[in-house]
């Protein structure tokens, strides 16, 4: 997919994103404390169904942990955030089944193949031979993996790896996929064509939540918000927050937010 592909593809899903059956993902003044220190302070925001979300904002500045806390994986000390209409306060065991998460550091096995990674996927999941086998058999035409579904994980190129860490998330068809900067150390073709596949993921009717520090991927994105020290500190569509900010590009948008 090109640029302008990519672009139109972005302005289909601002366009079809919308609360149909209440949002996706929640959270009202979500807060996370580390002793003395406040990692997330006070978010509030909405998520539509099959919605592709950006949460951007530099390195520290709370990304993480707020994803953590939606994946009931770290529980918040103050506020409320709900994830498929389910609270992460009560409910996260069930959270995690109906969910999947990308993290930052690339967590499958490489000793084991590629086939053997995704089933061992799907089995976390409680998936049955059969499905795995099916859904696996999707995935490695569409991830463009055939090829090297029998390859130890380990002689896999980083953007080859990134493809399969997205199809062993997304393996158990997630009502919501989280993405924690899902395309970092990645080459320019390569995340081009991650997104390919993140527009292909979003279509299927999964929400697609993704943190990111390149402001080019954000214009991918149907509304994204700025996180600064905690804080979202912009959220909006990338038209708005251009606009609103009297500036042209992303990167100008976020700098202004960063640096007022």
């Amino acid at each position: 997919m090109s640029g302008t592909e990519l672009e139109k593809a972005a302005s289909a899903n601002r366009a079809r994103s919308g609360p149909s059956d209440g949002p996706a993902l929640a959270a009202r003044d979500l807060t996370r404390r580390f002793g003395a220190f406040t990692a997330v302070d006070r978010i509030s925001l909405e998520v539509a169904r099959g919605e592709i979300f950006g949460f951007l904002g530099a390195n520290g500045a709370g990304k993480t942990t707020a994803i953590r806390m939606f994946c009931g994986l770290l529980e918040p000390s103050d506020g409320e955030a709900w994830v498929d209409g389910l609270s992460i306060a009560t409910r996260a065991e069930t959270i995690k089944r109906r969910i999947g998460y990308m993290s930052q550091k690339f967590s499958l096995y490489d000793d084991l193949t590629v086939e053997e990674n995704l089933r061992f996927s799907g089995g976390i999941y409680g998936l049955r031979k059969r499905e795995i086998d099916e859904r696996a058999a999707r995935l490695f035409d569409r991830l463009g993996l055939h090829d090297s579904r029998r390859r130890l994980t380990a002689s896999l190129p980083l953007g080859y790896k990134q493809r399969l860490a997205l199809g062993a998330a997304a393996l158990h068809e997630p009502r919501v996929l989280f993405l924690d900067e899902p395309t970092g150390g990645v080459d320019p073709l390569a995340r081009r064509e991650f997104w390919d596949l993140i527009y292909e993921t979003a279509d299927s009717g999964t929400t697609v939540f993704v943190t990111t520090h390149y402001m080019d991927e954000a214009e991918y994105c149907g509304r994204v918000s700025i996180m600064v020290e905690g804080k979202i500190v912009a959220l909006g569509s990338p038209k708005e927050l251009k606009e609103n900010a009297g500036v042209s590009t992303m990167e100008e948008v976020f700098l202004k937010a960063v640096r007022p």
